[in-house]
């Protein structure tokens, strides 16, 4: 997908915990020295509760002025300070968005874009998700969960994925790929 003409955009989403960092991390180390721009949503939520406003920010100051060929951008968040911090931007290029909610509401279809959905099960995602944060994420989840529930409901993004990858496994094992076709494939 990286190596593809007609791409020139991978968003990747899914629940929190599913492995949606480690697969962005591991499509631009595959890149080499090729330049890709990686935009991760946590850098773009406003706080807890900004699950939508992130997925605003992402459709119209990164991908409404990429798709124009221009520059586009936000405001990073500053978890420490709990406020907005500096601003960042992403020129054109081959970009991938990372994070929950990066699919957005915006439903058309574009041979530019490819859409990962990152799965794991509940449980799984959740343990993850915790031991990650060292405790930053536990007093949280439960309205996080409820946003991103809400966004599943509104959106259903996993519909549209050119792609789902099965986070299940330990890391050193297999993960389960589902293409357009529904054929299973080794990563």
């Amino acid at each position: 997908m990286l190596h593809r003409d007609d791409v020139s955009a991978i968003l990747i989403d899914g629940p929190s915990g599913s492995g949606k960092s480690t697969f962005a991390d591991s499509l631009v180390a595959a890149r080499g020295a090729r330049p890709t721009a990686l935009v991760r949503l946590d850098d773009i939520y406003p706080g807890w509760s900004g699950l939508d406003a992130a997925i605003e920010t992402v459709q119209t100051g990164i991908l409404g002025p990429w798709r124009r060929g221009e520059r586009g951008g936000w405001r990073r968040w500053d978890w420490a300070r709990n406020e907005p911090g500096e601003w960042a931007d992403v020129a054109p290029g081959l970009l991938v968005v990372e994070g929950c909610g990066a699919f957005g509401d915006d439903v058309t279809r574009s041979r530019v874009l490819f859409h990962v959905w990152v799965s794991a099960p509940d449980a799984v995602r959740k343990t993850r998700a915790l031991e990650r944060d060292a405790g930053g994420f536990d007093e949280h989840w439960t309205m996080w969960d409820e946003q991103w529930r809400a966004y599943v409901d509104r959106a259903d993004p996993e519909r549209r994925a050119d792609i789902v990858v099965d986070t299940d496994a330990p890391a050193a094992e297999t993960h389960t790929i589902r293409g357009d076709a529904g054929s299973t494939v080794g990563s």
